[in-house]
């Protein structure tokens, strides 16, 4: 980027033009001023100008803001064509006067804005120079902070990765664990059942012995019923012998009579093969009834003791599985909390990077603001700059012009006084026109080069 400075202009025209002297001698003057009228923004702009010329004959005379000269002598009239023209001249004299005042002090406060602003844009670049110059800019390696930060978030994806694991593994135990309390409930109450069922054959087998009982005391009754009816039996064949043996034996015609002992013999046999069927009955049925109910007791047992085994083993596995869900649970609880520590200091360090980060964002912002000002001002510099080089082309070349013009009018009306006109004209210091720009270049707000150059 260029920076253009308006340094230096010489306004040795208007040194040139304001003039005072006071003398008695015929002379012919001729002067300009033109005004430059700028429109709204400094655009439209227009140049006016008035001339006025005048001659006296011998006697005095002065010359007055380089754009007016009033002579007087014995005719009492200007030099031009009859004295008797003076009223009329004199009062548009006065005005042309006026304005040329006003036109002077105008240009006089266009140079002066123009020393003013070129002060300030010398100011403000020497400031820039001094603030690009001692305004060091640092930049700070942070790729190690990356790397490690690259580490981190492989770490902590690592950590995820594990942890949605062992996560996966206690729903997997979990599972597990449901399972086994649903087979743990399935065997508890198939131990229930078959306790039930136990408690119902220990009482059959209570209702069997007592019934046991009940048959032996009746067998042990029917014994000794038996024991009785053989004694009495035996104590009655004795006594039918005895009575048999005593007595005469007396027959007697009539129908025979049925032999005790074999009726009490055959009533024994009877009774024993009654009693023994009875027996053996009731003792096949009680053995049948005992195999039985040793069956079921030993299937129940048999059972029981696998159901009790298969119970040992499910405590011992949900145990097992209840410490293994307790490690993984801390062990989850010691990964949250390194996780947490990890976001929390890495969010730390990106907070201050972030705050670093806007830090130079505002600057650059603010530089950018800068540059945009200062290329304001320089525009608004250049725009000025180039309409007063404009005004200064067109005043000089009014200048020029009005010279030639008035120079020739001046020679054919006033031709009594070459000589004085030629010593006035030759003592003016020549008209100059110095202009320097200073180029200045600058790359990313370092200046790069600075050079001068004269128009």
């Amino acid at each position: 980027m260029s920076t253009f400075s308006f340094r230096d202009y010489s306004s040795k025209q208007v040194a040139s033009s304001i003039r005072s002297a006071c003398g008695m001698s015929s002379q012919v003057i001729a002067r300009r001023a033109p005004s430059v009228y700028a429109g709204a923004g400094g655009y439209g702009a227009r140049i006016s100008y008035s001339v006025f010329s005048s001659g006296g004959g011998d006697g005095g005379g002065f010359g007055y803001l380089s754009g007016l000269s009033l002579g007087g002598g014995s005719g009492g009239g200007f030099c031009g064509d009859a004295g008797g023209d003076a009223g009329g001249e004199l009062g548009h004299s006065i005005n042309e006067k006026a304005t040329m005042i006003n036109l002077n002090d105008r240009l006089a406060i266009y140079l002066e804005k123009v020393r003013t602003l070129e002060a300030s844009n010398a100011t403000l670049e020497k400031q820039i120079r001094e603030w690009s110059q001692n305004r060091v800019i640092v930049t700070q390696d942070y790729s190690a902070y990356w790397k490690t930060i690259a580490e981190l978030q492989g770490k902590i994806a690592v950590a995820n990765m594990d942890n949605a694991s062992i996560i996966l593994q206690i729903d997997n135990a979990k599972l597990a664990a449901d399972d086994f309390s649903a087979k743990y409930e399935n065997e508890l109450a198939m131990r229930q059942s078959v306790e039930a069922d136990i408690a119902g054959l220990k009482r059959l087998l209570d209702e069997l012995s007592l019934a046991r009982s009940s048959l032996e005391t009746e067998i042990e009754g029917l014994k000794e019923e038996l024991v009785y009816l053989k004694k009495n039996h035996e104590e009655e064949l004795l006594a039918l012998h005895s009575q048999v043996g005593g007595t005469v034996n007396v027959e007697v015609d009539a129908a025979p009579q049925q032999d005790m002992s074999r009726v009490l013999e055959e009533m024994r046999m009877q009774y024993e093969g009654i009693a023994d069927k009875n027996r053996r009955e009731v003792e096949a049925w009680y053995k049948d009834k005992f195999e039985e109910l040793n069956k079921q007791v030993t299937t129940s047992t048999e059972v029981l003791q696998t159901s009790k085994s298969e119970i040992s083993e499910l405590r011992r596995t949900l145990q097992g599985l209840e410490i293994e869900l307790q490690s993984q649970l801390s062990m989850k609880s010691a990964l949250e909390v390194t996780v947490a520590e990890t976001e929390g200091s890495y969010g730390a360090q990106l907070s201050q990077l972030q705050v670093f980060i806007d830090r130079l964002e505002a600057e650059l912002v603010q530089l950018r603001m800068d540059m945009e000002r200062q290329g304001n001002e320089y525009k608004m510099l250049l725009d000025i700059k180039t309409r007063l080089e404009m005004e200064i082309a067109e005043y000089m070349r009014l200048l020029d012009g009005e010279d030639a013009s008035k120079f020739s009018s001046s020679t054919s009306t006033a031709s009594t006084a070459p000589a004085v006109v030629n010593a006035v004209e030759a003592t003016e210091p020549p008209v100059t026109q110095v202009m320097k720009i200073m180029i200045v270049e600058e790359v990313d707000g370092v200046v790069v080069d600075t050079r001068e150059e004269m128009i």
